[in-house]
């Protein structure tokens, strides 16, 4: 049997993800006084959205 469906069929088919995957780092003083660091990876549409992101602990 032939195959049906080729490698470019199979890409064609897929979305395309346009959103922009930004990292956004917030630092915060623990109970302690020490400043500690989150990291986190998010998907935005647009870079002017970045700052807007609020991530919590």
């Amino acid at each position: 049997m032939a195959k049906q469906q080729t490698f470019s069929d199979k890409m064609k088919k897929q979305k395309v993800d346009t959103r922009i995957n930004v990292q956004v780092i917030k630092a915060y003083r623990s109970d302690k006084g020490t400043v500690k660091y989150i990291e986190r990876f998010v998907k935005v549409e647009d870079v002017n959205q970045a700052e807007k992101i609020d991530i919590s602990r």
